[in-house]
Parts: structure tokens; sequence; C-alpha cells
């Protein structure tokens, strides 16, 4: 079946999609204006799907680098596979948000049993790649700079939880889903497997269609409705950004996972011993303290021990401003040199 078919849309006169005057048992929410590109276009933009235009693979399809509208602007093409739900998720979500680190739908094609879909290019990939060298960039990415890419993804995951009348769970929180922009700009993406939780404190809305759409995807998520799941994974990344080492890592020859490995070296004071060479010096030792409780509290074993996304948001921009203060008194000090931090002022916090 198509989804035109399951839409049932009408394309008005810019080429976008709008739901208006549908019958009231379609599958998608009334109001749903993206852009429908016709299977032509999409292979216009990938020369034909070509393998020399694939930037990214994962088990939802491969992703295309591609020109649209006669060559003047740049989007990533989502070829899906195997799954058809998870497609209608990320349509249904992502035709709703709307926030400066979310990740922008711009259209999708539905056509000849392909299912495409079309986003904004974030021409820096992932921050997984950028972490951990997958051939982005050479150049470690700077302190300050990491504390303002994990602060905007916070915010992005604030918005999900607060920002709309019922919380999003993202259920995929991942350096490798918190893609950068030109400027490192995070936005997330991946919401395959979302979900909605209940009522935010926000009076924005997701539409009531969209409830009826969801559950009929089985996107209601009827156990965990906190958002706290989202907040572990995004300790995770935190940790990530701050030691440098993947979720599961190997050392002396076996597998640890990261959160268990950062646990332990918290609560035995070496923490700040075991972050990523390339920073050692670098933080200020008010900004790690701070920075080091929030993502040990992000994986607290309790979900109720664990922060909300606002109070994560707001503590990494407390951290950001005591590295900015601690490397300005510094800077008067030593005005030529680069500002660098005796280990020896590290304790076990």
């Amino acid at each position: 079946m198509s989804l035109l078919h399951f839409f049932q849309v009408s394309k008005n006169a810019f080429g976008f999609v709008s739901r208006r005057g549908s019958q009231p048992n379609s599958t998608l929410p009334e109001e749903l204006c993206i852009r429908q590109f016709s299977l032509a276009e999409i292979k216009a933009a990938t020369a034909n799907f070509d393998e020399g235009f694939i930037i990214g693979i994962s088990n939802f399809g491969s992703v295309y680098k591609g020109v649209i509208d006669d060559g003047t602007f740049t989007v990533a093409i989502r070829r899906m596979k195997f799954s058809l739900s998870a497609f209608r998720t990320e349509v249904v979500f992502l035709s709703q948000l709307n926030h400066l680190n979310v990740e922008s739908l711009i259209g999708f094609c539905n056509e000849k049993g392909e299912t495409i879909l079309v986003y904004e290019y974030l021409s820096n990939g992932s921050l997984f790649d950028y972490l951990h060298g997958n051939g982005i960039s050479c150049n470690p990415i700077a302190w300050e700079k990491r504390l303002q890419i994990c602060i905007g993804a916070a915010r992005g995951l604030h918005y999900l939880h607060t920002g709309v009348k019922y919380i999003v769970l993202h259920r995929n929180v991942t350096s490798n889903t918190i893609l950068l922009d030109h400027e490192l700009v995070p936005k997330l993406s991946g919401f395959f497997s979302s979900r909605l939780g209940p009522h935010s404190m926000s009076k924005a809305s997701i539409k009531k269609e969209s409830l009826d759409v969801m559950a009929t995807f089985g996107c209601l998520d009827s156990e965990n409705l906190s958002g706290k799941n989202d907040v572990y994974a995004f300790g995770v990344v935190l940790l990530e950004v701050i030691c440098g080492k993947t979720p599961v890592f190997e050392a002396n020859g076996q597998k640890r996972s990261l959160a268990a490995w950062a646990n332990w070296c918290f609560k035995n004071g070496t923490i700040y011993h075991n972050i990523d060479p390339y920073l050692k010096g670098r933080i200020a030792p008010e900004c790690f303290n701070k920075y080091a409780e929030i993502a040990m509290s992000c994986i607290s074993y309790s979900a109720d021990e664990r922060p909300s996304m606002g109070e994560v948001e707001s503590t990494l921009q407390d951290a950001l401003e005591l590295q900015k203060k601690a490397d300005s008194e510094m800077k008067c000090i030593i005005p030529h040199s680069e500002v660098m931090y005796e280990v020896e002022l590290f304790c076990a916090p």
C-alpha cells in the first residue's frame, strides 16, 4: 500500500502535502505539511542511489548526500529498509517538532516500494564521529565547544520532555544520534523508536489525531513515562564527551561498560585521571566537578535519583560559566600562554 493512500494527502501549490479535508479515520494527523518528493526527484538528487553518495549506514537503511531544487539545496536522504512503522513514527514526530536542536524533516517519498525521508544536511556528521575519529576531523574538539554541544543537546531533550503538550520520549539518545551542523550546533535525530508520555507542563500541543496515530503505531509508552531513560542515556553521552571512550570499550582484553567504569572511577576519586588525554589540564577544577557530578547523577541506578533534563541543561550551563570565569582569571595571570590547570588541583569529589 502506498503511503499516499495511507496518508490520503493532496499536494498544494508549493509541493508540500496537506491533509485538510482528509477522511476522519486517516492514519496521520489532520495537519501534516511537509514536502512530498517523487522517486524521480530522489534518484536525480542521488545519481540513482550511487554508492558514492552514501554518507552513513544504519539498521534503518542508507543515508545519501543529495541536492534538490536544481542543485541549490543540499539534503540528507535516508533510504529506509524493513520498517514501515519506523518510517511513519519519524514522520509523525518530526513533522510536528520545531526546535533549533532537533533535526528538521524536509519531506518524504513513498513510491514503487521505496520509503525515503529527506532531512536537512548536517555537514559534520555525528558527535560519535567527532569524538571517536571516524574520519570526520583529525582535530579534537576543544573543551568549551564540547560543553556547548552538550548544552545544545540537553536543550533539545528538555524541549522534547517539556516543550509540547505530551512528553516526547526519544528512547535512542546516543552520540550517534546527536548530529552536528557546519557550526557544530547539535541536532537530535533518530526518532524511529520514540514514544509519547503523559502531559508535560507546556501549553504547546501535539495534535489529538497524532495520539491516535501513535497508538496505532505502538508509539505510546505504557511503562516508562518519565523520560528518565533519556536522562540516563544522555549521561552516557556526557561520559563519552569527557572520557573519549565509547559506551562499551575494551580494556585488558575485556569489554567494559563506560557507565559502570566511570561510576567506579568517580567513587574512587580517579575519574579525572581517566579522562580524554587531550582534555587533561584544559578543564578548570570547578567546571570539572560540576560536570562530573551531573553526569554521574544522570546514570544513577534509581530513576528517581536522576535529574530532569532541565536540571541537566542548567547545570551544564553553570559548568560552562565556571570554565569561562576560570579561563579569564588565568589569562590575567599568564596572558600570552595557553591556559592549563595543574593536575594536583583535582582531588576526589
